[in-house]
């Protein structure tokens, strides 16, 4: 009587190639994944770089949007990267930093930077869109710390430039995001929104360091009075972060703590 063949059979050892070989799959196919956006790579003139890495690019997939937004594919390049930006290499090896060619505050370079998003809202879990004004709602109400609506806006150079009107708020967040400005005649008029990280609120004031008074006409608008999009909120984050460096020669040179 022959004996079985798993008696002679290292069942542990089974396991453990087994568990190896599931791993290196999986690392492998999370990396794959990982790859859907920023590839393939490109070098600091935009051409394919030559180091795409150890794996290859993975196939298009395409994803079907929540609440009739359609469709959307990567890596297939559906949304296109931004192209000719005013930018000029400051040496003629790759690693070296780029200088502006124009306006940086208009021109979203460098901190300014933003990404061609959606022009449509974000929205919530039941199609809404997620950042509304407050003025818009009746669920919500200051419950604690200065109220800023009514208060004047100072910015970085110490020049009041208008007069904050609604705060905008994440519903499902619960929390807010904007605060939306009035500005007065002498700086263009109209209403701009500064994001809640931009902003300092004081006992008398709300101070936007970020920008001086002669760039608020600048800011880009939101199109509509009740709602932002995911293109609008890149561009306005974008223009206050270009600000923090653009906003004055002297923030451009070698700042000492």
């Amino acid at each position: 009587m022959t004996e079985p063949f798993f008696g002679n059979f290292d069942l542990a050892s089974l396991s453990l190639w087994l568990f190896v070989g599931f791993f290196v799959l999986l690392i492998y196919y999370i990396q794959r994944e990982n790859m859907r956006e920023g590839y393939p790579l490109e070098d600091d003139d935009g051409n394919p770089s030559a180091n795409q890495g150890l794996f290859p690019v993975p196939d298009d997939k395409t994803f079907h949007l929540p609440h009739g937004r359609g469709e959307v594919t990567v890596p297939s390049g559906q949304n296109p990267d931004r192209k000719d930006i005013a930018l000029r290499k400051t040496a003629a090896g790759n690693g070296f930093p780029f200088e502006p060619t124009g306006d940086p505050m208009a021109d979203g370079v460098g901190p300014g930077s933003w990404a061609p998003r959606r022009d449509v809202p974000e929205l919530d879990g039941h199609g809404h869109p997620k950042i509304v004004p407050m003025a818009g709602t009746e669920i919500f109400h200051v419950a604690a710390g200065r109220d800023p609506r009514g208060l004047p806006v100072e910015a970085g150079d110490g020049e009041v430039v208008g007069t904050i009107v609604d705060m905008w708020v994440d519903e499902p967040e619960q929390l807010v995001r904007y605060l939306e400005i009035e500005l007065d005649a002498d700086h263009d008029g109209g209403r701009r929104l500064v994001p809640m990280t931009f902003a300092r609120i004081k006992s008398n004031r709300v101070r936007v360091r970020s920008i001086f008074g002669k760039h608020f006409a600048g800011v880009p608008q939101n199109a509509s009075p009740r709602q932002v999009t995911l293109l609008e909120e890149e561009k306005i984050s974008a223009y206050y972060g270009g600000g923090t460096l653009y906003a004055s020669e002297a923030r451009l040179e070698p700042q000492l703590g």
